[in-house]
């Protein structure tokens, strides 16, 4: 059917018992669907390969003839300059939590040390966003996560450190083409108070009991061993070495270096027999478990090469570059020692000390005695002095001590008038 297309026209068409097109006689490519559910404009043109096609204008009640006309000519004018018509199906929908577990996983966990602790921190905090497709995610439901966190009791810094690690993740993503742009850009620290990065350091009763945990869980431990041993006589069984050296495991030399040290618990557990050199008491931190990312070298005091001395004489390594505090379940690297810990800080009474405030501890007694925070800084490996200036509060009369240098000076000039 073909007709001159008029407005008075097209209002006047009613659908029949079956759908029908009419053509116009006015623009040949323009065509008109007629259809119980309405009707439909559609223009008209042949593909590259000279086959017949049809492209969707819209509804006939919604764009005007004139207008369905001057939609048909573009079509036309895009064939002739062999511009393809066929509509680009839309990217697929990638969830946040399929992000994270198919493109960012992958690449953090080889190419960042605590890439595997960063997952584990993101999928804690934000799982309940992984349903959200990338591009979606906003501003205002991370904002109602903190509000939500911080009625509970979370501190500002530790919220910050998770968001900081989601936005980090998203920028990864924006980098490597796979959403546009970051929508957490714009989303701002929150304000942190002194309460939230005030460091945790053993008064001196909890360092006492402390120590007394750790020789106490020493002292189970031996005599764990030989009741079992001596269970195993009786059945004539093989028995298991007696425990004859100065520490029944890994946990009590591994807390001493930590405390007296300050190593960080990452450099701790991949620390090798030939990074140690006795004589010069020093430790070289390689890069791959060093958090800067460079290897270092760290001096140590004598309590620590001592314990190390100790510990390797009972466990003499096979080789120089065996680990120091190798996993006695699998022989690797350790990934961690939860349980050991959190038992010898409930038997000594001890709370809301985690084991990376040993390195807290570290620097704290340094300040508390006098060092300088240049050296606390250097010894605590520390790119910048802003991280070791948390502890400068520990020694309120430095500042006083050195305003009194200008008076001895003072005085000595006085003297000699």
């Amino acid at each position: 059917m073909q007709a001159r297309f008029t407005q008075t026209y097209i209002n006047s068409l009613k659908p029949s018992g079956k759908p029908y097109w009419v053509s116009d006689e006015g623009c040949q490519n323009l065509r008109l669907y007629v259809g119980i559910q309405g009707k439909v404009w559609y223009a008209l043109y042949r593909d590259q390969d000279g086959k017949r096609q049809s492209r969707k204008i819209g509804s006939a009640s919604a764009i005007t003839v004139a207008e369905a006309r001057n939609e048909a000519i573009k079509v036309t004018a895009r064939v002739i300059r062999g511009e393809s018509l066929k509509e680009e199906k839309p990217a697929p929908t990638i969830t946040y939590g399929d992000f994270l577990k198919n493109y960012y996983e992958p690449w953090v966990v080889v190419n960042r040390k605590s890439g595997r602790e960063t997952i584990q921190s993101i999928t804690a905090a934000f799982g309940f966003l992984f349903p959200v497709p990338v591009e979606n995610l906003s501003i205002m439901s991370v904002e109602q996560w903190r509000m939500k966190k911080t009625k509970e009791g979370r501190k500002a810094a530790t919220l910050n450190r998770l968001t900081v690690a989601m936005k980090a993740s998203l920028n990864w993503a924006a980098k490597q083409g796979i959403i546009e742009n970051n929508p957490l850009n714009a989303l701002d620290r929150m304000k942190e108070r002194d309460s939230d990065v005030k460091v945790r350091y053993l008064s001196p009763g909890e360092r006492e009991r402390l120590m007394n945990s750790l020789d106490s869980r020493e002292l189970r431990i031996r005599d764990e061993r030989k009741n079992h041993n001596s269970w195993l006589r009786k059945r004539e069984c093989e028995t298991k070495p007696e425990l004859d050296g100065k520490f029944a495991d890994y946990l009590k030399p591994m807390v001493l270096i930590s405390l007296y040290c300050g190593l960080r618990r990452g450099s701790l557990f991949g620390l090798r027999w030939a990074d140690i050199d006795f004589e010069a008491h020093a430790i070289t931190l390689r890069g791959e478990n060093n958090k800067a990312g460079s290897t270092a070298q760290m001096p140590v005091n004598s309590l620590v090469i001592d314990t190390l001395r100790a510990w390797r004489e009972q466990n003499l390594p096979s080789r120089d570059d065996a680990l120091v505090f190798p996993s006695p379940v699998s022989g690797g690297e350790l990934n961690n020692v939860k349980k050991s810990w959190a038992t010898v800080l409930k038997d000594a009474q001890i709370k809301n000390f985690r084991w990376h405030d040993m390195r807290h501890d570290f620097a704290s007694q340094l300040v508390m005695k006098g060092v300088d925070l240049n050296t606390v800084r250097e010894l605590m490996g520390h790119a910048d002095i802003k991280m070791t200036m948390r502890y400068a509060h520990l020694a309120p009369d430095s500042k006083l001590k050195a305003a009194e240098l200008l008076v001895e000076n003072a005085r000595e000039v006085a003297s000699q008038r």
